[in-house]
């Protein structure tokens, strides 16, 4: 089967499983995982960031990253499609206590915040998606972002950025991973998807931050031990980087054939029947995925080779 549903589906290759098996562990609850405690180093210096913490699940280190910036009782702004509101199951709300409300584009953000003392909710951060799945794998322009900072800095806000697919809007744009994080107090930076690690995400922060991090991640089950082998992955996968554009082009080829454009390694497919859809690409060999009743989402990623893109061509065309 060809898989574009998602590029967390991609595999460990025999590199990475050599450096899983080589890694040298230790218990990290106590911090003593010298194998994850250079990972976090690395990637906290690659983002511009005082410190990171290692997560299991890029959900995990976003709803961390919320309760860092908003206390029970605030709220937080977010995309109307963001995933930490779309598809983390209300857990903001549920194990944050911290309500939300959501904007379609930045630029309303100015108008839409709430101090305290008028008998509302107030805002305590925005939460920025970069790139952005459910608008097709779309890249927040820096100049946006920076008035967003800007905005944040005026009214006391935090910003806080779920960068699960940051590397892609950094080989899109050509803007350095440090620019992007002086832009942002906390990120939630995820090595599962593109980059193709097996598990794993990061929360990036403040010294500060991070400690209080610790014993949230342990609150949320997140406290696993012997991470090393995950994060021997993690850094691994993080030569997959450069490689990244070859996952642009060959979206752009397969967006192209199909009538539609591709900003990074996303496909949104605009159907009248997404299941149809869907169940009759399974059955030629392709699998893609159903984001709502008339939308379909197709990933590129390490795992397709441009005869796959061509077949997935050749089976959907007739379908759509």
């Amino acid at each position: 089967m060809i898989d574009l549903r998602s590029d967390t589906v991609t595999r460990p290759g025999p590199e990475m499983r050599a450096a899983m098996a080589a890694a040298e562990v230790g218990d990290d609850v106590y911090g003593e995982d010298p194998t994850v405690n250079a990972l976090q180093d690395r990637v906290a210096a690659l983002f511009g960031h005082e410190a990171a913490l290692w997560t299991p699940t890029g959900s995990m280190a976003n709803q961390i990253a919320v309760q860092l910036i908003a206390s029970p009782g605030q709220e937080l702004l977010a995309d109307t499609d963001a995933h930490v509101l779309a598809y983390e199951l209300g857990a903001a709300a549920a194990y944050g206590g911290v309500s939300s409300r959501t904007y379609r584009e930045l630029s309303e953000v100015p108008a839409m915040v709430r101090r305290e003392g008028y008998n509302a909710v107030p805002t305590a951060a925005v939460v920025v998606e970069q790139t952005h799945n459910l608008r097709g794998g779309t890249v927040v322009p820096l100049a946006d972002l920076e008035a967003l900072r800007d905005t944040a800095d005026a009214n006391g806000l935090a910003v806080h950025c779920d960068g699960a697919r940051i590397w892609h809007a950094h080989v899109a744009t050509g803007v350095p991973l440090a620019t992007y994080g002086r832009l942002f107090d906390t990120m939630a930076v995820c090595l599962s998807k593109g980059l193709g690690a097996p598990a794993g995400s990061l929360v990036l922060g403040s010294a500060e931050r991070i400690a209080r991090a610790r014993p949230i991640r342990k609150r949320l089950g997140g406290g696993l031990r012997q991470v090393g082998i995950y994060a021997a992955a993690g850094d691994y996968a993080l030569g997959n980087i450069a490689r990244l554009d070859q996952d642009h082009a060959r979206a752009a080829r397969l967006a192209g054939a199909l009538g539609v454009t591709a900003a990074t390694n996303i496909v949104l497919l605009t159907v009248p029947d997404a299941a149809r859809v869907v169940a009759g690409a399974r059955e030629a060999g392709v699998l893609i995925g159903a984001m709502s009743p008339t939308v379909v989402r197709l990933v590129t990623h390490q795992d397709v080779d441009d005869t796959d893109i061509d077949t997935t061509v050749a089976v959907l065309k007739p379908l759509l």
